[in-house]
């Protein structure tokens, strides 16, 4: 069983930045890969981001290419999202996610969830 714990979410400005931190126990965090996802209102929930477990590969959603970089810290068990030049259409709930491999279909656990507003 892995637990998965989102923070950092907030409101911010148009232009802005926001770092989530998504922090793991239970089983060994630098096992699995890590995925961020979001989820605005009245839509449906999206990939965001990905990295490998040893995060030597990254994988953008087209939306947030160029913006948002995905990174992780296995001596903390934590995999971060740095997002900068933040837009009003990124407010959303994100939530990390661990599956064994990139290539898993599914995902296998899912975090809480963390608010990020973007003001115009």
């Amino acid at each position: 069983q892995v637990q998965l714990v989102e923070s950092g979410g907030g409101l911010v400005q148009a232009g802005g930045s926001l770092r989530l931190s998504c922090a793991s126990s239970g089983r060994t965090f630098s096992n699995y890969a890590m995925k961020w996802f979001r989820q605005a209102p009245g839509k449906e929930r999206e990939f965001v981001a990905a990295i490998s477990w040893s995060g030597g590969y990254t994988h953008y959603a087209d939306s947030v290419k160029g913006r948002f970089t995905i990174s992780r810290d296995n001596a903390k068990n934590t995999v971060y999202l740095q997002m900068d030049s933040l837009k009003p259409e990124d407010t959303a709930v994100y939530y990390c996610a661990a599956q064994p491999t990139l290539a898993d279909r599914e995902v296998s656990y899912w975090g809480q969830g963390t608010q990020v507003t973007v003001s115009s």
